[in-house]
This record gives structure tokens, sequence and C-alpha cells, in this order.
């Protein structure tokens, strides 16, 4: 919005507006309408959760020590979700489409998250949304992204190739092109790239989700992983680092750069309530919010495969739970004395301070590697 007004039509009245046209400005500038937009409304958001008694239920089976932290105010992923698409509309280009893909995406898991505390919050429980109902939302809010992003291919503005890692010349195309010429098959095509994407974007939006557990750690790990896709969003849309570090060049994917700035600016304005001893939790709006926005950048910037070393905790929670459940079921044996492996350390005796700070220099290494593995190739 501000990008259309002071920059396309201001500009020839005003020529300092043309710093608005520059990537990086408004980048900074969306970071820190978020960061204060989540400290000047922050309390407001808190008060309101309080007054509407809406509270943290914790599970019985969980660490004893989560037991005082019953009632703490959840939900305030609505103040993540403002503070990343109020600043995108702000400064974003509204003409391109990746950044209506993204925010519609971040809108719909936040809405997700929604129902799902909402209910919990009803039923004075930790029972929301039952498990398939969820998924299903998500896995129809993933097709419906991947629908988008073929329209997009068809116009020329994206790629339903992959990037792999470490390999120049490898770069599978996902549709099956020998289909798209045969009657009554086209669509069939196309099914490879929607379920890769699904796994992706729904993958990223649960393993966030299972991240959640302890004061700041998800947040502190979403600032890092922000960060790295802002540094990647900004490559792939610049021709200059595209053609060095030989990636694939996509002019209008560097608007999401903006995008992720806003997220990052968000993360730490809600960091600044959420560190240990929190004050609010994200809850399932925040976290489904994030995992989605996340999964879906990466889709869109064509960094599926380096996404687990992006957010590379959130994998390792996830393949954490995962392994759990598969080692309960066919050996009725635990791998961990809990999962997610936070609650593991915690019942190892680790405190919560140190397994946040721990994890986050974890993250950081994950994000470094990742952004390493460019010129790795």
């Amino acid at each position: 919005m501000l990008y259309w007004l002071l920059y396309l039509k201001l500009f020839h009245y005003f020529s300092p507006f043309r710093i608005f046209r520059f990537l990086t400005f408004r980048t900074a500038f969306a970071s820190l309408t978020a960061l204060f937009t989540g400290l000047i409304i922050g309390p407001l958001v808190i008060g309101r959760l309080r007054e509407f008694q809406i509270g943290q239920f914790i599970r019985e089976e969980g660490p004893q020590a989560h037991h005082k932290k019953a009632g703490t105010p959840t939900m305030g992923g609505v103040l993540i979700a403002i503070s990343i698409i109020v600043p995108t509309l702000l400064w974003a280009d509204l003409s391109n489409k990746f950044i209506w893909v993204a925010v519609l995406s971040t809108a719909a898991f936040a809405g997700i998250g929604f129902a799902d505390d909402y209910l919990k919050t009803v039923h004075r429980r930790n029972l929301g949304l039952t498990g398939r109902t969820k998924l299903l939302l998500q896995i129809t809010t993933s097709v419906l992204i991947a629908i988008a992003l073929i329209g997009l291919q068809t116009r020329g503005l994206y790629s339903t190739k992959l990037i792999v890692p470490f390999v120049k010349t490898f770069r599978p195309d996902l549709v099956v092109d020998r289909w798209l010429m045969i009657p009554h098959m086209w669509l069939f095509s196309f099914l490879p790239f929607i379920g890769f994407v699904v796994l992706v974007i729904v993958g990223s939006s649960n393993a966030v989700n299972l991240t959640d557990g302890l004061d700041g750690l998800a947040i502190g790990c979403t600032i890092i992983a922000a960060g790295a896709l802002a540094v990647l969003t900004y490559i792939s849309g610049h021709a200059a680092f595209a053609n060095y570090l030989e990636l694939q060049r996509m002019p209008q994917v560097g608007e999401l750069t903006v995008f992720c700035g806003a997220m990052v600016g968000a993360a730490i304005g809600f960091l600044w309530y959420n560190a240990h001893p929190a004050e609010v939790f994200m809850g399932d709006v925040g976290s489904l919010a994030l995992g989605g926005a996340i999964g879906t950048v990466a889709v869109m910037i064509k960094q599926e495969l380096l996404l687990p070393f992006i957010g590379g905790i959130f994998v390792i929670e996830a393949v954490s739970v995962i392994l759990q459940v598969a080692s309960y079921k066919l050996r009725h044996k635990r791998i961990f004395k809990m999962a997610p492996l936070h609650h593991h350390f915690e019942l190892l005796g680790w405190s919560e301070s140190k397994i946040i700070v721990r994890f986050w220099i974890a993250s950081l290494v994950f994000a470094l590697f990742a952004l390493t593995t460019l010129k790795l190739r």
C-alpha cells in the first residue's frame, strides 16, 4: 500500500520517495513495523485474552513443572498473524502474486489454528479440532496453494522443477510432461507436484506446532528460519546473486523478502512477551500460521529440499515424535523419555532456559549450514 502510494503515485512529485523502490529498504521497514506492531498492541491483546479467560490447558502426562503455567493466556498467535500480515500489506508490492499467496496462506493456517484453540477454550481442556479434521483442513489449504502456483507456472512466473542441494544440473520436474498431451490426463500430470507441496507445507506447519512446548522455543527458532529465508528470497530474485550461485532466478519471488522480514520482526516482537517466563503462549493459531508461512515460502523460492536444514530443530522435534510413536506401536518400547524431544531433555533434568538457548544455537547452526550449501554445488 505504501509502496503503491509513495513510490508509484507520488515519486514524480517528490523524488526522495524513490527510496521506496528498493527492496532492502522496504524489508527493513516491514521488519521494524512488525516489531513495533507486536510491542505496541501486545499488552492490549494479552489483556483481552485474560479478560476472556483464554488460558492454556496443560496435559496431565506432561512434565510436572508445566502445571504452574496453567491459565497463562494463549492464542497469542493472533498477535503474530497481525504483525506479519499488516506490515506486509503496507510495504510490499501488492501487484505481486507471490505476496498474496504468502499472506493468504498465513491467514488460512492461522484460521485453522484459531478454530482449534477456540474449541479448546470452549471445552476447558486440551482438546480442540480432531486430528483428522485439522489435517484435512491443512491438506485442503496446501492443495489450493499448489493450484495457485500451477497457475503462476502457466504464466511463466514459477517453475515446478526442484533445486537439489549440492547438485547443479539435476533438476527434476514434478510435472509429468508426457501426460499433458493426453486428453483427460493433463490434471494427473500435476499430482506429483501437488502431493509434494502438501507434504512440505503440512509437514512444516505441524513441525512448528510440535516445537511449541517451551517458553520462546518455537518463536526463537522461527526468527532464525525466517531470517535465512529472507536471505534466500533476496538472492533468488537478484540477477547477479542468482547467476553467481547458479540458482534459478525468479524476479517476482524477490518481493517475498518483505514478507520474510515482517515475519522476523513479528517473531521478535512476540518473543518480548513469550520469553521465559512467558506472559502469553502463541497457541495453534500462531504455530500453524508460522509453519504454514515457512513451508509456503520455501516452496515458492524452490528451496523445499533445503527446508529441513533451514528449520532443523523443527524437523528434529517432528521426527522425535514419529520415532516415539512408531517404536511404541511396533516394539511397545519408548526411545525417548517423552516426545517431542525438548520434553525428553526436561525429564533428564535440564532446566527450561538451558534447553531453549541450546536449541536456538542448534537452529542457528542448521540455518548457517543451509546458506553455505548455496555455494557448495
